[in-house]
């Protein structure tokens, strides 16, 4: 280590001490104004901290880290490397994008493209979440929006986010584009189509999504048509049996109306119901076609244990969970399929002369793996491949002791290169005998010691947090017997 790294070591060294100095101060001795200011130099000092993320994350990216490390992308290297959600991370360098300064082929550095925005961001004078909708204002903005009126705008959202909140800037965002475009003559076609998308949310513990999002004014006719028949009160109503269900043909006015009288939902509500309807699984799968060699239908696994006790989580193919009860009422009339497994959730023993492994075996994986193997990665089966643990070409077996799941990312990290990762199918004597076991290249895990994947085993990482939680609690018990036995 040269001098001058010592010393750039050496002032986050001090950093660090300072930080803890500081979070020992003793509060309670504060007057009010003094907390108050004490508060926002701390916030300050955050921000600038930050901004200084995105000089990291450039750096990390040109020196090519997320792909010498497995991670593949920046954002998946943040994640792995810092423990960050993937909104976080995501975000993290969307504002690099347009805070960053990035180099040119000839090695100059070239102005952020939002210069304003972050000259503001690194004296802390706004914050990350500023700084995002910034960007998310200006992105949303006409095409045909010249570069000086663009800067305009973002100046205009400057001079509030100095002094107001980030969650105000959206609005203060539209009131400005409808100015700017009061008919909406800017707005091309290719405006919208950028701007459109849909996102479903992360499960709660509770099992409900949430949705958000932008459709086109094609889809927005289509819905609208839709909508007006089956939200309909009456219709569709997933409260009432007897609700009737306009889909499959036409239905008597007193049978309507009733159905009408007895509906209690809101119109969001209805709205959700019609388009349960609409995704009935009943519908006919084989005009779907098929999906990584399965058809496009609910694909459900649970256990034998909770099946009996009508208890429990049953898991699908696209990652989702669901209770017993849903997954049966699903499955009633409708063809999904349903893979049932003993309290092991090793499936059996199935063999195929060819390379690429049949419907049954990849059932069977997705019904025991859940998702891909690589520890910490959470891609679910609808996004996996089925893996050779011993590659084909080297005499690996088509057979499901042989076989894994792996996304399309993690897949091609395993090869015979220096930055490659290894499989390897753990042994008898290990606790997840059978399981897949990825080895990391040799100069990240010199021990080449083989992990598996707990993302999609919640029982296997409930037990892992007992455990240390139970390893802690006996160490600190230990701990305060010696100290009693010890001489004053």
């Amino acid at each position: 280590m040269n001098s001058g790294e010592s010393s750039n070591m050496s002032g986050m060294a001090d950093l660090v001490a300072a930080v803890n100095v500081v979070a020992s101060t003793d509060f309670t001795h504060f007057s009010e104004d003094e907390l108050t200011e004490f508060l926002q130099q701390c916030e300050m000092c955050k921000r600038v901290l930050s901004a200084m993320d995105s000089r990291l994350i450039i750096e990390v990216s040109d020196r090519s880290m997320p792909q010498t490390s497995g991670a593949g992308g920046v954002v998946r290297y943040l994640r792995d490397t810092l423990r960050l959600t993937k909104y976080d991370a995501t975000c993290r360098v969307k504002v690099t994008e347009q805070v960053g300064e990035f180099r040119d082929p000839t090695g100059h550095l070239r102005e952020p493209a939002l210069a304003a925005t972050a000259h503001a961001y690194e004296i802390g004078e706004i914050s990350r979440d500023h700084v995002r909708n910034i960007i998310e204002v200006l992105h949303q903005l006409p095409d045909a929006v010249d570069a000086e009126t663009r800067t305009e705008v973002e100046t205009q959202l400057l001079d509030y986010s100095r002094e107001g909140w980030p969650d105000d800037l959206p609005r203060i965002g539209r009131e400005i584009t409808a100015r700017l475009d009061p008919d909406g003559s800017l707005t091309t076609d290719a405006d919208r189509k950028r701007m459109r998308g849909l996102i479903i949310g992360r499960q709660r513990a509770d099992g409900m999504s949430w949705v958000q999002g932008w459709i086109l004014p094609t889809v927005r006719t289509v819905w609208d048509v839709i909508i007006s028949k089956y939200a309909r009160p009456g219709v569709c109503n997933l409260d009432d049996p007897e609700s009737p269900n306009l889909f499959y043909g036409k239905v008597d006015k007193a049978v309507l109306e009733a159905a009408a009288r007895r509906d209690t939902r809101t119109a969001a509500m209805r709205i959700h119901d019609a388009l349960a309807m609409i995704l009935n699984p009943d519908i006919d799968a084989a005009k779907l076609g098929k999906h990584r060699g399965l058809p496009v239908q609910a694909v459900i696994t649970m256990s034998l244990e909770d099946l009996e006790n009508a208890a429990g989580i049953a898991n699908t193919a696209t990652g989702t969970q669901l209770s017993i009860n849903e997954a049966l009422k699903m499955a009633a009339g409708t063809k999904p399929i349903l893979a049932i497994f003993d309290r092991h959730g090793m499936p059996l023993h199935l063999r195929r002369a060819r390379r690429l492994a049949s419907s049954a075996q990849r059932l069977a994986l997705i019904a025991s793996e859940k998702g891909c193997t690589r520890p910490g990665c959470d891609a679910p089966p609808s996004m996996c491949a089925v893996h050779h643990v011993t590659d084909w070409a080297k005499g690996g077996p088509t057979d499901l002791r042989n076989l894994t799941l792996a996304c399309d990312h993690c897949h091609a990290l395993v090869n015979d290169g220096p930055n490659g990762w290894k499989t390897v199918v753990m042994g008898k004597d290990s606790p997840f005998a059978g399981r897949t076991g990825w080895i990391e290249p040799v100069q990240v895990d010199p021990t080449q010691t083989p992990r598996v994947n707990h993302l999609h085993h919640r029982a296997e990482q409930i037990a892992q947090s007992v455990a240390r939680s139970q390893n802690r609690r006996a160490r600190l018990a230990y701990q305060a017997r010696i100290a009693h036995r010890a001489p004053e």
